[in-house]
């Protein structure tokens, strides 16, 4: 009975030891088979050695009971091959997956781009500035520091801006008087008083009716649906590529541009048309956005001057520009002329009061201005 407990107690523990080396083939299963099967022998035959010679009779039939339970161990690899081969994809279904990792790899970040996108970018941004830029540089009468208005030009620009221009654009801060005053139109006051009484009547405070309107009135504001921005002052509020930034070298000499803008937007037309929300938009390369809600207002021939000078559409845009930066500009000749003089003064006033430095500092410096 003792040797029977003490064979089971060796089987047992051949048994265990059997089970714990294959939770470590599973837990390593790049160790080789060839190894584990070693391990168990020599364990085996440790086993064995311990046994008494009394207990060695049973030795085959713990041999027996060591192999059944060593059976599963070796095929223990296998099993554990065939589960990983079920668990892998095969055929089609492998390349579908692999197809899904390799689209599932962003190629490029969100929110950036790649060279050629911004390449492409950048020579965008550059045609739409040299579209923006595409003003001519005019040389007006009154640019410069001695320029002046051209009479005949002023009444030209009126005679557009009264036939095309003035169904659509006010001048609601111009005077009709001034259209008399020198360095402007200098148009007689008859002519003045004619061109007042055409205009829309204007309502009266006093009687509270409407009457003619007189030179001591304004030109008409223009309001409502359609109608364009008051053209009093545009010629100063805007700017094609000069100043007023920098030295103001340039605004001396050239002006801010603002009636090469004007003279732009009249004449840089392309024909091409949008419709967008219901509304027609025109196409034009010097409106900043590309397209104006104006269509284009001038045509050759449109007016006819009375001094014969050829009504094409870039004298008319010239004419208009001139009169519409005499409106917002009036007094120019003026504020020219009371410069010059002031700085002429300058000059004159410097030149005396170096001299005058000049004498008074002569006796402390050792030197003597009569000798």
């Amino acid at each position: 009975m003792t040797l029977r407990t003490k064979t089971l107690t060796a089987v047992a523990a051949l048994t265990i030891s059997a089970a714990g080396f294959a939770l470590a083939q599973e837990s390593a299963p790049t160790e080789p088979a060839a190894d584990e099967a070693v391990s168990s022998q020599a364990i085996a035959q440790e086993a064995t050695e311990e046994l008494s010679p009394e207990q060695s009779a049973d030795q085959p039939e713990a041999e027996e009971v060591l192999q059944d339970e060593a059976a599963p161990a070796e095929d223990a690899p296998a099993a554990e091959v065939t589960a990983a081969e079920e668990q892998e994809p095969s055929g089609e279904a492998a390349e579908t997956a692999i197809e899904a990792e390799e689209a599932a790899e962003p190629t490029v970040a969100e929110g950036e781009t790649t060279g050629e996108e911004e390449e492409a970018a950048a020579e965008e941004e550059a045609g739409e500035e040299e579209a923006e830029a595409h003003i001519e540089d005019i040389a007006f009468s009154f640019e410069g520091p001695f320029g002046k208005y051209d009479q005949f030009q002023l009444q030209r620009g009126l005679q557009v801006y009264t036939e095309v221009c003035s169904a659509c654009h006010g001048l609601k801060f111009v005077p009709i008087r001034t259209l008399a005053d020198e360095g402007g139109p200098a148009l007689p006051e008859n002519q003045v008083r004619a061109y007042a009484a055409g205009l829309t009547e204007v309502l009266d405070p006093e009687t509270d009716e409407e009457r003619p309107r007189l030179p001591t009135d304004h030109f008409p504001a223009i309001s409502g649906d359609g109608m364009g921005p008051d053209l009093s002052l545009m010629a100063k509020a805007r700017a094609g590529f000069h100043g007023p930034y920098g030295t103001g070298m340039s605004q001396l000499f050239n002006g801010i541009g603002g009636p090469e803008y004007i003279h732009a937007i009249l004449t840089d037309y392309t024909g091409e048309e949008m419709e967008q929300a219901g509304s027609v938009f025109y196409q034009n390369t010097a409106f900043s956005g590309g397209y104006i809600a104006m269509p284009a207002p001038l045509s050759d021939d449109l007016v006819t001057y009375e001094d014969g000078t050829p009504a094409t559409v870039d004298q008319m845009a010239r004419d208009v520009s001139a009169f519409l930066m005499w409106t917002a500009e009036p007094k120019m000749m003026d504020r020219k002329q009371v410069g010059l003089v002031s700085v002429l003064f300058l000059i004159v006033l410097t030149a005396l009061l170096y001299l005058t430095n000049k004498r008074l500092w002569a006796p402390h410096k050792g030197k003597h201005l009569g000798s």
